[in-house]
């Protein structure tokens, strides 16, 4: 059930309007439930079985029926004044641009008074449009009912069955135009990446320097430390150096000696490289790697194995993503 918002309610600056959304909403309910019985009372089953437990309600009931477009055009006709009020409220307003605009946006409205046929059935959008509005000013909380709970979840599950399928038939069709040799490589490569090598290397550049300056000089004196260990204990395990110590006098003091200068020369080479990529200096290198991944197409030379690698590890890659696609995430919740 709808759980109604009264303090929204008041404070609405279109309150009358909101009232008179509550009284349609209860006249089309009690007019839909009507039109669905008359429906049901046609047939002369129904008739005979009402007439032998129920005999006054059907003689009570048998003149509404035999007139009933009559009854029915009395709710029409409520209808169709409130649908000209709100238009005529919406003309003075002037809500849309043009006073004609109205029956055009709000058609659903309309379709539903026709009185004939299924037509009658199609007030159940005007249900819906008044239920919507409701909800839209917090009057009533839709989403909390069992029946939007229901509706929601079947209709995000054909949502996704309808999508996922859409999805493996598109990477299925590029998978086959990637096996046959599609010049989507060569596209990618030579129109969209070549063109934009240096966008790429400045990005890269700025990406790598942001990288080591966060990670590396916070960290400097840690660095170090652990380098000069991890050396000391390299050096320490080497056969060759270890015999230095037994030299006469001068050993343990060259082995000792050699141990700190590696330790260093080691930790300060790999602290000037972790110093060149955390400033401007490293985009020369960058800009050297990007060049070699995307060659001048005026110059690179085919390399059958490499593409038939790419076009190998893409195709996995689009399988991979196919798997997850096919998921159905809907399951889950049942």
């Amino acid at each position: 059930m709808f759980t109604l918002n009264r303090a929204n309610l008041k404070s609405s600056h279109q309150v009358v309007w909101l009232i008179i959304d509550f009284l349609m909403l209860g006249l089309l309910i009690f007019n839909l439930a009507l039109i669905i019985f008359d429906s049901i009372y046609s047939f002369e089953a129904i008739q005979n079985f009402l007439g032998a437990h129920v005999g006054p309600f059907k003689e009570a009931y048998d003149p509404i029926h035999k007139n009933f477009i009559f009854y029915d055009l009395i709710f029409v006709g409520i209808f169709l004044t409130e649908f000209v009020v709100r238009w005529t409220s919406a003309i003075i307003t002037k809500v849309y641009a043009r006073w004609y605009f109205y029956p055009f946006i709000h058609w659903y409205d309309l379709v539903g008074c026709i009185p004939t046929g299924g037509f009658r059935f199609l007030r159940v959008l005007r249900v819906i449009s008044i239920i919507y509005r409701l909800h839209k000013y917090n009057i009533i909380d839709v989403t909390k009912t069992r029946v939007f709970r229901f509706i929601n979840f079947y209709y995000e599950a054909f949502l996704e069955e309808l999508s996922d399928r859409i999805v493996i038939k598109v990477l299925s069709g590029a998978q086959n135009e990637i096996n046959q040799g599609s010049p989507l490589f060569d596209r990618i490569q030579n129109k969209i990446l070549y063109p934009r090598r240096e966008m790429i290397s400045d990005w890269i550049s700025a990406r790598v320097a942001q990288a080591a300056e966060e990670g590396y000089v916070p960290n400097r004196g840690a660095l170090r430390s652990y380098l000069e260990n991890r050396v000391d204990n390299s050096l320490k395990q080497n056969t060759e150096l270890s015999r230095l110590r037994f030299l006469p006098v001068v050993g343990p003091t060259i082995q000792e000696t050699l141990e700190e200068a590696v330790g260093d020369i080691v930790a300060d080479v790999i602290h000037q490289i972790l110093d060149d990529l955390a400033s401007t200096r490293n985009h020369a290198f960058i800009e050297d790697i990007v060049n070699v991944f995307l060659p001048n197409p005026e110059h690179q030379d085919a390399d059958e194995v490499t593409n038939e690698e790419l076009i190998k590890l893409l195709d996995e890659i689009i399988e991979a993503i196919k798997k997850q696609v096919r998921v159905k995430h809907w399951r889950k919740a049942l």
